[in-house]
Formats: C-alpha cells, structure tokens, sequence
C-alpha cells in the first residue's frame, strides 16, 4: 500500500480587493485570530538570522496536523503522477471514474436528455452516495461549487497535477460540509525544474470520438523561491447514438422496431374519431385533401398479438441523439512559492479554466394541445379549413417533431480561482509550532445556448389566419388585414420531413429562423473563504510528541442561474424554469489532537489515538458540531489495525433552497400500470388505484404521443414541475472504519489492506422524483404524499404533478474495500501489481417519513425507483512492467452482475430471469432480468527514447468488450449503462522532458 504524501501546495494572490463576510461574534473572532497570525508573522519575519526550519513534516488528507510520513488510522488510496502517466485515461474524471470506491457519475455524458447549469461537467460520487456527499478540494482547498453544490473535476487540467489523495472515509470534523462518503484532494505540481511537453491522440475503433490532447509544463526554482506553470488543451468529439447497436433503437438491437414514438416527423392531424382519429398524410400526396390521410399506425409492439411493433409513422429519437457528449476545454494552472524570510513563505497559485460541451437530442417532439394551440380554421394549410371548400371548416390541433431542428444545449463554463496563504514556523521553547493564514477565491460562470425549441406564440401565428396572395405566396393574416412577410411565416405541419415546399420545414430557412430562436442562460456562482491555523506538538508521551491543530474558517457560498427570459415566461417548448439566486456564509473552529500512546514495545510496536471536532455556524439554518475519533495499533512492525468513528454533515445547497423551478419531462413508473407496476401483481396497490383510476383493471401508463409505455421508466406526455424548499435541514451522518494493513516480512514489496466501512446519513435530502412519489402513494400508502399530484379524470394518467427536495427517511451503506500491492525485480524487469476492489455488503434508501414503510435495496440492481443501483462489487487490477527502456501497464476494470426490471414479462417471458421476483419492500416487487458481470480490459505499451522522450501506443477495453443491454438506462439516456465502455479506444502518445 502506497504511503500519504506531503500537502503543502497553497494558494496564489487574492484579486485586489473583496467583500467583508458578515459581522457575527464568531466572525469577529475570526478576523482576530488573522489578524494575531499575521502579527506572529511580521514578527517571526523579523528573525533574519535565526536557522531556517524544516518543513517536511506533511499533512496527510484527512487531517491538518503535520506530521512525519506513516500510516494514517483513514484508509487513503494515492494516485501518483506516475500512475497517470502509465494508462490512456486522460482527464481527473475519467481517472477517478475508475477507482472503485467510487459510484455512478451524476451527469453521465451518456445523459444527453439531462438539462440544468451542470451539463457538460463532470462530478465524482463516493460509495455511489451522491456528488454532493463528496468533497473535492485542490490542495487541501475547496474547489468550489455550482449552485446545485456540484464540484467539476474537468475543470482541472490533468497536466497540473502532481498525484490524487482520496480519503475513503467521512472527513466533516476537518473539512466541514459534504465530506460524508469521502474526500478527494487533487494535488497539483510545485517546484517543477524544467520543461515538459506532450501530445495525445485517440479514437474509437469505429472511427469516431476522436480525442486530442496537448499540454505544456514550465518550472522554475530559485534560492528563495519556485514557479510551476501549466497549460492543457482538450477536445473530444461525440459519439452519436445511432452508430452503435445497443444504443441506435429505444429499446436496443433486440427489439428495433419497438418503442418508437407516434410524435413523428412525418406529422399527425388530430381528428375526433368520427372523422378517423389521429391521421398522417399519404407519401407524396396532395395535403389539401382529407382523403390522402391515412389512419396513424399507433403499433409501437404493446400487444400480444405483434409484440414487435411497427415503425411506420414513427420516429427513433436515437438517431438524433448523442451517446457521448463532446467537450473542449482550455486550462492554465499556475503554482508560485516564495521565501519571504528562512521562517515564512509565501505561496499561491491561479487556474484558469474554460469549458465549452454539447448535448443533442431530437428534434422536439410539438404537440399543439398540451400548449393551448391550434391550427386556424383560416389557415391556407387547414385540410378542414375555410380555403378549400370545406362544408363546415374547423380548427385542428396536430403533432409534428421538428426532425429538421434538433435540440442542442452548448454549455461553457469558466472558472477563475485564486488561493494564497501565509505559512511558516516559530519555537516555543524546545517546540516548533506551523501556521498558516490563507485565503481563497473561486468564480465559475456558467453560460448555455440552446437552439431547436419552438417559439410558442410564434408557432400560435405560423398556423394562425393566412391566405394565398396575389403573388402565389401563403402570407400570414386575411386579405383584409395581410400580416407583413418579414413578420410572420406560416407553417404547414404535415408536410413530412425532407419534402421540400408547402409549407413544410425542410428546405425552408424562412420558416425555421421565424419559429426558433436561440436562448441563452446564464449563471455565477463564487466561493470565498478565509482561514488561520495554528499547529504543532504539545508534550511528550511515551509513543512520542503529541499534536495538535486549531483553525478558524470563513466561508460564503453565492451563486445564482437565470433561464433564458422565453423559458422563464413559458412561451418555448423548453421546459419553462424560474430563476435561482442565493447565498450562504459559515463560520467554523476546527481542532485535532493526536496521541501517539506507546511506541516500539512488544504488543504494541505502536499505539496512537486522534480526535476531531468541527463546530458551524451557517446562516441559513443555526450551528451543527461534528466530531471524529480515530486510532492505530501495530501489535507486531508488520501489521496495523485503524478504525474511526466519524460524524458528518451536508447542508442544503442554494438550489435546495432557492431554486427557481422548472417544468421537466420527467421519466417514471406509474405502479397503476398493469404491465410494469406493482398492481400487476398487488392486489392492495391495485384497489388503492381504483380509488382514483375508473379503468384499474386494465390501466396503462401513458408515454410521449399519449400512447401506452413500451417500457418502465418512461417519459411523461405532459410537463411536470421540480421545485425548491427552503425549510430543508441539513442531513447529517455517522461513518464507521475498521481495518487491518500487513506487509508480511517474508514476501518483500507485497503490502495488503482490508478495511470494513458504513455509513448512514439520516434527514436525507432526497431529490424527490414522480416515481418515488407515486410509490409512496399507493404502495407504501401514505396518504401525505397523494397531495402532490392529479389523474385524468377519464384516461387516468398522472396530468400534473410537483415535487421538491425534502428532508426524509435516510440512505444506509456498508462494505469492504480490499487494497493490494506488489512489486518484484526479476531478470526480466520489474514488475508492479495494484490491485484495488470494493464489495458493498448493502446499500438502501428510504425516502419517506412513514414508520412502516421499507427502505429501497440498491445493491444489485441497475435502477431502483428513482435512483441508479450499486454494484455489488467493483475491482480494478493493473500490471505494469519496466525493463530497460520499455514498458507495458495491463488493467482489468470488473463491474459485477445487476438486475433489472423484465422489458415484459407477459410479451417476452424467455427475457425475464425471474418472472416471480417478491422483496421485502413492494415497491421492488416485479418481475426481473439478470445480467451477468462485466470486465474491460486496456493495454498500454511504452518506449522511453534516449532524448528523454515517451512514446506509448495502447487500447481502453482492447477486446472490444460491450456491455449488456439495460432497458432501464442507468446513468444513460439509451438502453445501457452510462458507466460501461462504449467500444475500443486506441490512442498514442508522446511525452517530451526537458
């Protein structure tokens, strides 16, 4: 096992003038304790000709105390330079992707359909526990946060850092709040000497989603002084969805001509059903006629009878539809030190950072009845309307997906961030005491365009009142009152896609510019902190000096994110959001004392306690105090047993409190269906549906197009709204270690741990779904929660429904994480393993406030309602060789197997593993498909040239390995798993020093 590391990097330069935090007697006394760190500062300043102190003693993550370099009683796994170097990943995310500790990504880049001012970063989740359990920090420093709390590790060019600590173990009595599942401290490069240059270059072996990468390191060290510069530049091309054959259909190869939806291209008149129904116009024909529609084949393979369904008058959303989003980003990272006298040093450091990603999706899917519009009786392109001799003309309503438009969201994030600090020693008698004073800045704005959503009111008069005119031309408006052309463009929705003419959109650039327009969103959010510490030994024990550290913190949160004012007044087919604008402040007193009790006797070669404890004082809702206590035992030099006892806490973000709002189409299982939910097979969750369905009996979930759903977990024909709460609480945890590390004596170079963890995080701020409010409902039968949401009072399907994020229940997991390493010299080279694997005994949630009711169990599974499952076990192994000039790094990445709801048990039983599936909770009672375990495996080999030089050429996932198909798309918005490799990746690279 790899040993902690030093943590001395510090900040550069605050900008030149700030805002005062707020005044509050803790804050007053933190202003003090800066102002006397200062003081000793100036004075230790003053000491010229005192001896400089040496200040290799390190601070480990996971505490503030620096000591000399050993074991910490928290397990830490380290990611060196080294380590990055030696495999194709490339960016801080995907690196940490693959430690197995961590979970489920929160934005998969496989989650096109996602929207909100966190697209296009990506973000770490712990124990699978949420990214916002998960504390980021660079160089012992927060990294700040979006207004939803979300940290963005792409942010941080992968040419900057040094090595990666990550603390496997609560850490909010050191590092405050969202330090419950873990903490991950990116460590960057300083004192670099010289120069580095490299290049990178990959793509899929399908010829797509090429990555290129370039960057450049310069260093400089003085007498008194360093400074380290990094620059990075990223691209990475998309991945279309259609390119692959798990993800080109709704429902994967296996079933292609499957749930399609009605909302097509091909465009839909909505007639009652005296008249037909809803019908399409004939290929080719004439649109004025009636008699050229031809009733919509509404088969999308829900029937026994044709289970396959058809594709006629449907569309396959997929094929617009990106399965890796791309990115480009630019990063410059700058790290200075300078020795202002032999005692104090001054250090900072900047990092610029510019991010700019996509996401597409089809084009968007109108139905003219769900915004209040229909087509004029007057309108020339009526087929029922007053110009074409119609007895009788009326008003139709119509659906049309603008397949000629797809929706494309272009976030760009850009991030400044300062940090400097004030650090040095002082005696005090025979003692050395290190403090620090420092202070930080981290801005991030956020800025989104999107295009392909209809104007509303524009659509309203594209199929308002028009005529033909003198010039042969459709113009808006009547003969008496013609609307000028350069105002208004009608529209004729049932011309199809790629039929040029009519009044149809494609070849039309008139018409397009009139119905969409670009919107821009725009957010800030700026985290600004300052901080004091104070360390060093007290007094001597017989295991040798103890520890100490103190420290004051001011920290204030601000941020805000304003949709585009179209999305705002709901006149776009974006999902209309209020505006979110908030801030927070905290003042916080931090201690540690280390005990080292014995030391190198028999039975206890080494015997030591520490303990942490945090008080905060937020704002928004009072003080919280956290503690911690941790110990380490070495019975023989061998082998060493730690364990901690740790409480945590996450307060509530802005967005949680001060969130705007915003329509969504949400996906979801209705447990009223009968095909997919638990009335299928409950018969109390039936009777409590026939409470407030007619149909019960036979009842289906209504999907896009008010057609019945295909599958579970599907999207809503109608918007939905997500909201805030600003009564939430903060959630707070206790997390348990304990652990045992050996490095037996007779097999030189192998080192081995096993650790137990458990965490449990109670008054959980749960991001309610429809799901999991419906389940509440009617499964678990609280009555509080069936307030939240009203039925068609013929249909039955869910027609409005609102939910927030609320304080309830809690989220429980436990497991093992088994670490090993090995290295041997051979005559053939030296050969190194890591092997790093976590097995997660169980993890469940419980999302409600009702005594009775049972958590949800996500071990296992792919999804559970609402919420992306854990795998039971994740192991990572690597392999590397080193001989001479060459090298080679094999790794294995293993996910292990999952279940998942059956497709249909009824239509397709030879899919479902286990049709009679019952758990303990109802709400997973279903029928259930198994797939088995999955491993990716990726080769890297290396020449080091005699002029300094790295060439490598290697293969992520070399056999080409895919995944199972997944209907319930964990982390994706295709059937598979956002988590999984999506084909061979083979790249070179080339690394210069200098």
């Amino acid at each position: 096992m790899r040993k902690p590391h030093r943590n001395l990097r510090r900040h550069a330069a605050p900008p030149p003038s700030f805002p005062k935090p707020t005044s509050t007697r803790l804050h007053d006394a933190i202003v003090l304790a800066l102002a006397a760190t200062l003081t000793a500062a100036t004075a230790a300043s003053a000491q010229e000709n005192d001896a400089p102190t040496t200040l290799d003693r390190v601070e480990v993550t996971g505490s503030r105390i620096r000591q000399v370099d050993l074991e910490t009683e928290t397990p830490v796994l380290t990611i060196t330079r080294a380590d990055i170097e030696k495999q194709g990943f490339q960016s801080v995310a995907e690196i940490l992707q693959n430690v197995s500790a961590v979970g489920a990504p929160a934005i998969s880049r496989a989650q096109p359909l996602l929207a909100g001012e966190n697209v296009g970063g990506q973000f770490i989740s712990m124990r699978n526990l949420g990214t916002t359990r998960t504390l980021v920090l660079v160089n012992g420093k927060r990294l700040g946060i979006s207004t939803s709390g979300f940290q963005d590790v792409s942010l941080i060019p992968t040419a900057a850092v040094e090595r990666i600590e990550v603390l496997k173990d609560g850490a909010s009595s050191v590092y405050g709040s969202d330090a419950i599942a873990g903490v991950v401290n990116i460590i960057t490069r300083s004192g670099f000497e010289g120069a580095s240059a490299g290049a990178y270059f990959g793509q899929y072996s399908e010829g797509d989603g090429d990555t290129t990468r370039a960057d450049l390191v310069l260093g400089f060290t003085g007498e008194r002084g360093s400074l380290t510069a990094a620059v990075e530049y990223r691209k990475e091309e998309a991945v279309m969805a259609g390119d692959r054959p798990y993800s080109a259909y709704p429902q994967s190869y296996r079933h292609p001509t499957r749930g399609w939806t009605t909302v097509s291209q091909w465009g839909v008149i909505n007639l009652p059903s005296s008249l037909g129904g809803n019908r399409v116009l004939d290929a080719g024909a004439d649109w004025r006629d009636i008699g050229n529609y031809h009733a919509l084949d509404t088969n999308v393979g829900n029937s026994a009878a044709d289970p396959a369904g058809s594709t006629t008058d449907k569309s396959n959303a997929n094929l617009q539809m990106h399965l890796r989003t791309p990115l480009q980003s630019r990063a410059l990272f700058v790290d200075g030190t300078y020795d202002l006298t032999p005692r104090v040093r001054l250090r900072g450091s900047m990092l610029y950072s510019e991010r700019e990603a996509e996401r597409q999706i089809a084009g968007y899917p109108f139905q003219s009845a769900a915004f209040g519009i229909a087509m004029s009786e007057d309108s020339y392109y009526n087929p029922l309307g007053s110009h074409h001799g119609n007895a009788e003309p009326q008003q139709v309503t119509f659906w049309r997906r603008t397949w000629e438009i797809p929706r494309v969201d272009r976030p760009t994030s850009t991030t400044w961030r300062f940090s400097a600090a004030l650090e040095g020693s002082f005696d005090a008698g025979s003692r050395v005491f290190d403090w620090e004073v420092g202070y930080l800045y981290n801005r991030n704005k956020v800025t989104q365009e999107n295009y392909g959503n209809l104007n509303l009111s524009r659509v309203a008069e594209a199929v308002g009142p028009s005529f033909l005119n003198a010039d042969g031309v459709v113009q808006c408006g009547t003969p008496d009152d013609p609307v000028p052309l350069a105002s208004c463009v009608p529209w004729n929705p049932f011309i199809p896609y790629g039929r040029t003419g009519d009044g149809g959109l494609t070849g039309n650039p008139e018409l397009r510019d009139f119905l969409f327009q670009t919107l821009n969103s725009s957010g800030v959010a700026e985290t600004e902190a300052f901080s004091a510490l104070l360390s060093g030994s007290l007094f001597a024990l017989p295991g040798g000096d103890a520890a100490f550290a103190v420290g004051v913190e001011n920290r204030k949160e601000s941020g805000r994110f304003v949709p585009d004012a179209m999305a705002v007044t709901g006149n776009s087919t974006t999902l209309s959001a209020g505006p979110t604008r908030g801030s927070y402040s905290v003042d916080e007193v931090y201690a540690e004392l280390y005990l080292p009790v014995l030391a190198d006797l028999p039975g206890a070669r080494e015997l030591s306690f520490s303990v942490a404890s945090r008080y905060s004082d937020y704002d928004t809702f009072g003080d919280t105090t956290n503690s911690k206590v941790g110990f380490k035992w070495k019975p023989i030099e061998s082998l060493l047993v730690r364990g901690t006892w740790a409480e945590g806490f996450r307060a509530p973000t802005i967005n949680d409190l001060y969130g705007g709002g915003a329509q969504t189409f949400a996906t979801f299982t209705d447990p009223c269906d009968t095909l997919f939910g638990a009335s299928a097979s409950n018969a109390r969750v039936r009777a409590r549906c026939a409470q407030d369905i007619a149909n019960a009996d036979s009842f289906r979930q209504l999907a896009q197009g008010f057609t019945p759903a295909g599958a579970p977990n599907s999207q809503t024909p109608v918007a939905f709204f997500a909201g805030s709460n600003d009564q939430l609480r903060p959630e707070s945890s206790e997390s348990y270690t304990f652990g045992l590390v050996w490095s037996p004596p007779f097999l030189e170079g192998l080192n081995m741990s096993l650790d137990w963890w458990k965490i449990r995080i109670e008054d959980t701020i749960v991001a309610d779904s429809p799901t999991q409010t419906l389940n509440d409902c009617y499964i678990q039968g609280d009555a509080s929660r069936c307030v939240d949401f009203t039925r068609d009072p013929t249909l039955g399907f869910v027609n409005s429904l609102s939910f927030a994020g609320i304080n309830a229940g809690y989220r429980e997991a436990e497991g093992f994480d088994f670490d090993l390493g090995y290295r041997m010299d051979t005559g053939f080279g030296r050969f190194a393993l890591v092997w790093q694997s976590t097995y997660t005994v169980r993890d469940e949630i419980k999302t409600d406030t009702n005594p009775d009711t049972l958590p949800q169990q996500l071990v296992g599974w792919a999804t559970s309602p609402g919420f992306v499952g854990t795998f039971r076990v994740r192991s990572n192994a690597s392999l590397s060789w080193e001989h001479g000039p060459w090298g080679a790094t094999w790794g294995a990445r293993y996910y292990s197997s999952q279940k998942e709801t059956c497709l249909s048990a009824a239509l397709f039983p030879e899919a479902c593993s286990d049709p009679d599936y019952v758990a303990a909770n109802p709400a997973q009672t279903r029928a259930n498909r198994r797939v088995g375990s999955n491993t990716f495996h990726d080769l890297e080999l290396r020449w080091n040239t005699p002029w300094r030089g790295v060439v490598a050429l290697g293969a992520n996932n070399v056999f080409d390995h895919v995944g199972p198909v997944l209907y319930s798309q964990p982390s994706s918005s295709v059937p598979y798993s956002g988590q999984f490799d999506i084909g061979r990746f083979v790249y070179m690279k080339y690394q210069q020093r200098f």
